[in-house]
């Protein structure tokens, strides 16, 4: 029987101007081999609420400071089950779509286990997500980022979803 360790977190989806959104290139250490894209975020400190979560962790880890109010309600919820370095985690965690003109990411904020397991970054677009072969989290991330583009849009005076 697996046992899992709870975990809550928050995570970004930093959007550019044409639309491309930032993944960074991971391993699990205990997993060699096992390489993946992910979005910015992370675990939330105690009593910490997402919102403030995802702000630090984008701050952190692109050098992007931004308040909590700045992101505004998350565009999807999800819980998920995964292992990292040995330990199985059941992940409570929020999405926040952050658009940016342009960023370039500053990554000096990283900690210790980021700059062990963390290879580094690039913008995607929807269409490079969906033809590539390589694995990124969530697996259902072109869907999940076109939905959260098209309500974006939406708030802003466009086509509904």
């Amino acid at each position: 029987m697996t046992v899992y360790t709870p975990r809550r977190a928050a995570r970004v989806l930093l959007v550019d101007a044409s639309d491309r959104v930032l993944l960074f290139a991971g391993t699990d250490p205990g997993r060699p081999g096992h390489a993946y894209w992910f979005t910015p975020g992370g675990g939330l400190d105690p009593g910490e609420s997402p919102a403030a979560g995802a702000a630090r962790e984008l701050a952190e880890e692109t050098g992007l400071r931004l308040t909590p109010a700045e992101l505004g309600a998350p565009v999807w919820a999800e819980t998920v089950e995964f292992p990292f370095d040995g330990v199985w985690y059941r992940q409570e965690q929020e999405f926040f779509l952050v658009r940016v003109p342009a960023w370039e990411v500053d990554t000096t904020g990283f900690d210790e286990v980021e700059r062990a397991s963390v290879s580094g970054h690039r913008w995607w677009s929807l269409a490079e997500l969906s033809a590539t072969a390589e694995r990124y989290y969530p697996p259902d991330l072109p869907d999940r980022l076109a939905a959260a583009l098209a309500g974006d849009r939406s708030a802003a005076g466009g086509e509904p979803c």
